[in-house]
């Protein structure tokens, strides 16, 4: 029993388990140690191991299969395989390797920090959501100063400042409490996992409209260099875009547009490729060319009567503009939640999808913020607005579709 090497297996978090299953952890180590160094940790001194059990005479395997059979005729059904696997779990983690670990305590999630100072600090967590960020030391002490105006904490023992910094950090995982404002009021403004976009099974039975700035400079007619706007649609069940407008501002009547290129087909240009030809693509163009004539020459962009369109609360989509034309293609309008872009997250995430698949590749590129914007773009060689048009037209057909269509 002296044999060099044998480490002594640690025993001390056996206490975390109840008395019956450290009582059966301490008989089944008896039974491994006969196992593995053939005699039980009771045998007297000068005791010799069970023929079965000799380390001398036969295999580690062997005395596995030995002690199974043991144990099986004794009434405890067990096979070499489980002998082996705690025989292992023994030598990896000790007296704890052969207890029940279901049975075991269960840490308390935040150690042994007291319940009304989680409570404080997730409250001072929770009141960073609309206000300017913060470091953490300052919500450190802003949970202090909670925990001091509760009754019901007199007698609670504030933590020390390295505990409460490492509770900050198990409770704000995620949240974005000391950095951006905006990420942070997306976060927040998030809506639980259980909810969020409406499904839809075909095309046309939800679609999602918004705009934003591109990150392109374009030359107006005047000669200035500014960015415009893209407005875009998209379609739910396909993921296409089913059109995209340019304008130096959007108005209502640019949304009505847009609405009425979604319905119609898109014209090949002049100097298109010819495999951009919706009879060239995996749209059913002989079936819908017995609908409409005009598609025997069109582009490969779906053409997609909505039946029902998302929108925020931008005064271009509510106006009465808009809500004519849709009422006119028996349309209905269903605006957002305010302040909830994930009710529209599929628009959200194409226009973000149109800047760096697009918009990046374009002359006069500026980058999505200041810090990322090059020097003299207007000096250099920008598109007008009818040209910028006609690339993205181009774009969303080549590339948008038929990455949407073959790729979903």
């Amino acid at each position: 029993m002296s044999g060099s090497g044998r480490k002594v297996p640690p025993t001390a978090r056996i206490a975390e388990f109840p008395e019956t299953a450290a009582e059966q952890a301490h008989w089944w180590e008896r039974h491994i140690l006969e196992v593995l160094h053939g005699l039980p940790p009771s045998a007297s001194e000068g005791a010799v191991p069970r023929p079965e059990f000799d380390p001398r005479r036969h295999s580690l395997a062997e005395r596995e299969r030995a002690k199974a059979a043991e144990l099986t005729a004794a009434g405890h059904k067990v096979t070499a395989s489980g002998i082996k696997q705690r025989r292992q779990r023994y030598q990896r983690d000790g007296l704890v390797g052969l207890a029940d670990g279901r049975s075991a305590k269960q840490m308390p999630a935040f150690g042994n920090v007291d319940a009304t100072v989680v409570e404080a600090m997730r409250q001072a967590i929770g009141e960073t959501a609309e206000d300017s960020s913060k470091t953490i030391g300052f919500i450190a002490w802003r949970a202090k100063e909670i925990l001091a105006g509760r009754e019901d904490a007199a007698d609670v023992e504030v933590p020390s400042r390295a505990t409460l910094y490492r509770l900050y950090g198990k409770l704000a995982a995620g949240t974005h409490a000391t950095g951006s404002a905006r990420t942070r009021r997306s976060v927040n403004a998030r809506p639980p996992g259980p909810f969020g976009e409406v499904p839809a099974s075909a095309p046309g039975e939800l679609m999602q409209i918004d705009s934003t700035p591109l990150d392109v400079l374009v030359r107006l007619d005047d000669g200035i260099a500014e960015k415009v706007e893209l407005t875009a649609m998209v379609d739910i069940a396909t993921r296409s875009i089913t059109a995209a407008v340019l304008r130096p501002t959007t108005k209502a009547a640019d949304a009505s547009a847009l609405l009425a290129r979604s319905v119609t087909p898109e014209a090949m240009r002049p100097g298109w490729s010819q495999a951009l030809l919706m009879s060239r693509s995996v749209l059913p163009h002989r079936r819908l060319l017995t609908l409409d004539e005009r598609l025997e020459h069109a582009a490969a962009r779906p053409v997609i009567v909505p039946e029902t369109i998302v929108c925020d609360h931008g005064k271009v989509f509510i106006s009465n503009n808009f809500r004519a034309s849709c009422r006119y293609l028996g349309i209905n309008l269903q605006p957002a939640h305010k302040a909830t872009p994930t009710d529209k997250g599929t628009i959200e995430k194409t226009l973000g999808s149109v800047a760096t698949l697009f918009a990046q590749f374009v002359a006069g590129y500026t980058g999505s913020t200041t810090d990322r914007r090059g020097r003299k773009l207007e000096d250099g060689p920008l598109w007008s607005l009818p040209e910028l048009q006609s690339l993205l037209d181009e774009w969303v057909v080549a590339v948008f579709t038929d990455r949407e269509l073959c790729c979903p």
